[in-house]
């Protein structure tokens, strides 16, 4: 399983370390996912691969986790192809990367809240620092053969740490894999979703495009998941 980590790096660093996350970040417009600049940037990408016959994308390496894949490169759509980069997008200052899926069959345009990059990372930090001391990742209770959750006190901190989520907006708790990598567990997501879906599934199948089908946003920093028919919930998918 591939972590966040290929995607901080990549992605956010250089972002990170120049002491704002976001120099606009406060700004309402930067924060929401307008689906006519989706559309906008939809159109955009349709048109370049219609007249270049490739995808606008970044060059990532073939391991990179399939939802942070195919990140947009909008210095190779703008100004030709639209005017400039959307406000809320990562490279205009807003708290968004647009990245594709299905690049295949039908390339779509869906986004990742970069904010969940950050947050993930402060963790990183906290956690490199406990194994430095211990030899060991600060695991908490089991989940699956390879997923527990953390021991935040461990890492000295008075409560569990959580993302929010681009779906529901509740708080999705952290996991941690048996390689000490993180990801955000999106159990609660697909469980209502699972509910409303009348799709059968066979045990072995990524789940995760449920999430995908009918949002804007894409399962970032994810792990697979399958269903579990017996209990009807979603778990881990074994490797």
């Amino acid at each position: 399983m591939k972590s966040i980590k290929k995607f901080i790096t990549i992605c956010t660093i250089p972002l990170l370390l120049s002491g704002c996350l976001y120099p606009a970040e406060k700004k309402v417009e930067n924060q929401t996912p307008y689906k006519a600049q989706i559309q906008s940037v939809q159109s955009a990408v349709d048109q370049f691969q219609s007249e270049q016959a490739v995808l606008p994308i970044l060059t990532k390496e073939n391991d990179t986790p399939i939802y942070q894949k195919y990140v947009i490169d909008f210095k190779k759509i703008a100004p030709r192809y639209m005017a400039e980069a959307p406000g809320n997008s990562y490279e205009a200052g807003g708290v968004f990367q647009y990245v594709l899926v299905d690049v295949e069959e039908d390339p779509t345009v869906k986004l990742i809240d970069v904010r969940m990059a950050q947050q993930i990372q402060d963790l990183m930090i906290r956690i490199t620092l406990y194994r430095q001391s211990n030899g060991y990742p600060p695991f908490g209770e089991r989940i699956s053969d390879y997923v527990y959750t953390l021991n935040y006190k461990e890492l000295g901190m008075k409560e569990a740490p959580t993302v929010t989520s681009p779906y529901s907006h509740k708080p999705l708790q952290i996991v941690i894999d048996t390689n000490g990598e993180l990801f955000v567990d999106y159990t609660p997501d697909l469980y209502d979703v699972l509910q409303a879906d009348e799709v059968i599934y066979k045990p072995g199948d990524d789940i995760r495009g449920l999430l995908v089908k009918n949002s804007e946003f894409v399962p970032a920093f994810s792990l697979p998941y399958t269903y579990d028919a017996k209990s009807k919930v979603p778990i881990f998918l074994t490797k």
